[in-house]
């Protein structure tokens, strides 16, 4: 069976209906090689009660310490927020206001990765948000990443040093770069492949580079508020095991049926090599003339 109500150590995906600490209890200490999650922003949705930001931030706490109790020594939590909205125009970014509670712990930040997106809702009294960050944490100074999977081609693939002892080899390395700390993903709107009936999703191949750097193949990937499954989705598509809660049953069912297609080769996502943009071929500039050659090296 592909799924379970409730974890136990041999089920490849536990998508658990009920509250996230519920849940993570059922949890042996350091079970998790890698947390992911995208927590309520506490502004209101309908699967959120909103509070003060205080209380907000004591239900974050009472999450984040039980993470830390099940995650491996060598593992990583990753915590994906953007801004709560505080007031007429006013914003909390969540990830400044989360950071001490995770400091408490002992964690180590790595990253604090940003996520560009070119699409959302417009603001007419400030700047439209178009990012969201993410905190890469881990336990110790001791960590599992794997940058192999996830390097991204070089700009300049045939650049050579051209003086020097290494004169004539290859300058960059031929397995690609390091995609650095800014993302960029296309966010999951309507016309998203994606999309579900979730109206806070995020995208599959943002999860996947997350778990081809800080997992193993067999290891498990827990997301406290797993939503429409994105988490436990792109586990299963590489291999890894996966554990979940949400408080909403449809979006148990959602997840469970992505779930399922994943595991059937039959889930629709948005490839991680796929540019953002992809102009047409010939197509023409803004101002209406041809479109200058552009060199593609191979």
């Amino acid at each position: 069976m592909l799924t379970s109500s409730f974890y136990r150590p041999d089920a490849p995906v536990t998508l658990f209906l009920g509250d996230r600490l519920d849940l993570l209890r059922q949890i042996p200490a350091r079970h998790a090689q890698l947390i992911i999650t995208s927590p309520p922003y506490n502004i209101g949705k309908q699967y959120e009660s909103r509070k003060r930001l205080d209380e907000y931030l004591a239900e974050q706490a009472a999450t984040i310490a039980e993470c830390v109790r099940i995650l491996n020594d060598n593992g990583s939590i990753c915590w994906q927020v953007g801004n709560h909205i505080a007031g007429p125009q006013e914003i909390v970014p969540l990830d400044i206001a989360l950071y001490p509670i995770f400091a408490r712990h002992g964690l180590k930040l790595r990253n604090r990765i940003i996520w560009h997106f070119e699409h959302g809702l417009h603001c007419s009294k400030r700047f439209s948000g178009r990012y969201e960050t993410i905190l890469w944490f881990t336990k110790r100074n001791q960590y599992l990443f794997n940058l192999d999977p996830v390097r991204v081609p070089q700009k300049y693939p045939t650049k050579k040093y051209y003086r020097g002892p290494k004169a004539g080899q290859y300058s960059c390395n031929p397995k690609g770069k390091n995609p650095g700390d800014l993302w960029i993903f296309p966010n999951v709107k309507h016309n998203h492949i994606e999309k579900t009936a979730h109206p806070c999703q995020f995208p599959v191949e943002l999860v996947e580079r997350l778990i081809l750097a800080l997992t193993s193949p067999g290891d498990l990937v827990v997301d406290p508020y797993i939503g429409a499954g994105t988490a436990a989705a792109a586990a299963v598509l590489r291999g890894r095991r996966a554990a979940g809660a949400d408080i909403v049953p449809a979006y148990i069912d959602i997840a469970r049926r992505r779930v399922e297609a994943a595991a059937a080769g039959q889930l629709r996502t948005r490839p991680m090599d796929r540019p953002v943009y992809q102009p047409p071929p010939h197509a023409p500039n803004p101002d209406g003339h041809a479109p200058s050659v552009q060199l593609v090296l191979p």
